[in-house]
């Protein structure tokens, strides 16, 4: 049978432990330094829904190429204890081929983890730490896990040094327990072959990494906005979406931006929906349970034809659900949440990096067309963190259509224009009076209740959105062009599905696939085109329904009945997952 066997430059790590370990921090600095040696990489977390401490995983992926998701298993798995670890133990799947590396004080293995057959070792971070000055278990550990993956040992001490210097911890410190951390690496490998099979290729560093970027993808995504010309926005705190308006905030002073922490989620989008009004682009960021309480100011946004960006970082549901835990499941309130009939625009980034373009092109979106943007990012894709090289600029522009000369009396705000598009005068014009509510008007902007006035407005709210040109960037489409297997997927979901396609066709075999990053309003001639010859197609998201599949039913003609690939978070969708699928239909 067909194998499609994952790529061999790349190395997957886990960090874990309980809070105060140091696990995260000890991720990030795998990370920061990989880059700093040429390398990419990308690190997400895994942590319990606690406000502060706790257990906590970092995942980190390292390559000589981008990547953009995690891989099929995790290749070394460091445990500064054990404390908790069945919490999130399936979201670290092993194989027989992984080391799994335990401070020595640790304890014994947990049950799952013997169960996978991985090779178990001890390593004494603790007694090392006690006897240098500064250090901790966690930096002993860096050593050891930059020494197995083959990190050059002076990139990790230079990395760790910058971040400790504040701490008073000198460079003679540092450099002695990564040192000492990475003898123990280095002594492992040359003892167990499985260890030192874990090495990246010495060229998988490819020189200094000061032109690439350290980014979240909520950080991306703040970028964009930027970018974009947001320059008013408001939220109220929510996880996983606070740390994007914690980016901006102190960048907005240099492009004279506004940022407004709300006393709640519905005044923060009111907020948004007032700064616009007054002529300023203006964005909200919530996450779930944020933007339920956001839909009814998301429709006055609507029929007041206000621009509008909503940025919406989703987490595990329903209600509170599971805040820290990524999962594609605000896909129907997005597309169908609104009241009444109110077209508007939902975007969704495919990457990290993705994140800047598809927030700076949701701007110009709702400020193009007048209307709310929704962008649909994750857990997942939000607080990631990669090593990326450095993005180019995009000119989207930021157009809002306003009047040159409005005539007292005679503007008309609504007036019924070709493109459905009307011109937006901003208040203080003089002859550019009119009003802007919930309720349905006639072209002046009058409340009425009219048939005529409300047939003509609802065609225009809806023509000026499916009559924009959204160009190329409406999707992703890679692969063969004569292939009879298609994939169609979105969001988060790319990166694993994007990866499995590149398996599959490195041996041979002709795929196509399509990553939706507009999903509303629909596209359905291309689509069709995109998919043409395609005879099995497999769709792959994150949830437990099926809102992706039903979407694409609803409103797609495919070319063959679907199969779904799907399953809600906290488990994320895993390359190995897709080319299984693909390889029953070989």
């Amino acid at each position: 049978m067909t194998q499609f066997t994952s790529a061999a430059d790349t190395v997957s790590v886990a960090i874990t432990g309980s809070g105060g370990a140091g696990a995260i921090t000890a991720g990030s600095l795998l990370l920061e330094a990989a880059g700093r040696a040429g390398w990419y990489g990308l690190m997400t977390r895994t942590v319990g829904p606690q406000i502060r401490g706790g257990e906590a995983a970092a995942l980190v992926r390292l390559a000589r190429r981008g990547v953009s998701g995690l891989g099929d298993r995790f290749d070394v798995l460091i445990a500064l204890d054990w404390r908790n670890v069945e919490r999130f133990v399936a979201e670290i799947p092993l194989g027989p081929q992984s080391v799994v590396l335990a401070c020595e004080d640790a304890g014994d293995i947990p049950e799952k983890i013997a169960a996978s057959g991985a090779l178990s070792l001890t390593a004494p971070f603790t007694k090392l730490a006690e006897d240098i000055r500064g250090a901790r278990p966690n930096i002993i550990a860096l050593g050891t896990a930059a020494a197995l993956v083959g990190l050059p040992e002076q990139a990790m001490v230079e990395t760790v040094a910058a971040t400790l210097a504040d701490k008073g911890v000198s460079l003679e410190d540092t450099g002695q327990a990564i040192r000492a951390g990475y003898d123990i690496g280095l002594q492992l490998a040359a003892g167990h072959g499985a260890v030192a099979a874990l090495r990246l290729a010495e060229e998988a560093g490819t020189g200094a990494g000061s032109d690439r970027w350290l980014i979240t993808g909520n950080q991306a995504a703040g970028l964009g906005a930027l970018r974009g010309g947001i320059r008013f926005a408001a939220m109220y705190p929510i996880t996983p979406a606070t740390d994007m308006l914690e980016w901006i905030a102190p960048r907005f002073g240099a492009v004279g931006g506004v940022l407004c922490q709300a006393e709640d989620e519905i005044a923060a989008i009111n907020m948004a929906i007032g700064a616009s009004y007054g002529g300023v682009p203006a964005l909200t960021a919530t996450s779930g349970p944020g933007l339920a309480l956001k839909l009814e100011s998301i429709g006055l946004s609507v029929a007041a034809e206000v621009p509008l960006v909503i940025f919406n970082v989703m987490r595990g549901g329903p209600s509170t659900g599971i805040p820290t835990k990524s999962e594609q499941t605000d896909l129907n309130v997005a597309l169908y949440g609104l009241h009444g009939e109110a077209p508007h625009v939902v975007v969704a980034p495919l990457s990290v990096e993705d994140c800047i373009f598809t927030t700076q092109w949701a701007v110009h979106l709702a400020e193009s067309l007048q209307t709310a943007a929704f962008v649909l990012s994750d857990q997942f894709l939000g607080q990631a963190k990669a090593v990326i090289d450095r993005p180019a600029e995009t000119d989207l522009g930021t157009v809002r259509l306003k009047p040159t000369d409005p005539q007292a009396g005679a503007y008309k705000r609504y007036a019924l224009t070709n493109s459905g598009v009307s011109p937006m005068a901003i208040p203080g014009m003089p002859g550019g009076q009119y009003t802007a509510d919930g309720l349905e008007h006639n072209e002046r902007g009058t409340p009425s209740s009219q048939a005529d006035d409300h047939h003509s407005q609802l065609d225009k709210r809806n023509n000026k959105l499916e009559g924009f040109e959204y160009g190329d960037a409406w999707a992703e489409i890679e692969g063969d062009a004569d292939a009879e297997i298609g994939l169609v997927t979105w969001g988060s979901t790319t990166a694993p599905v994007r990866e499995a396609v590149a398996r599959a066709r490195a041996q041979g075999f002709k795929v196509r696939l399509v990553a939706l990053r507009l999903l509303a309003p629909t596209r359905p001639a291309l689509l069709a085109e995109a998919l043409k010859g395609v005879k099995r197609l497999l769709v792959v998201e994150q949830s437990h329904s099926g809102q992706f599949l039903g979407y694409l039913k609803a409103h797609y003609d495919l070319p063959a009945p679907p199969q779904s690939l799907r399953h809600p978070g906290p488990l994320a969708i895993r390359p190995a997952e897709v080319c299984d699928v693909l390889r029953s239909w070989s």
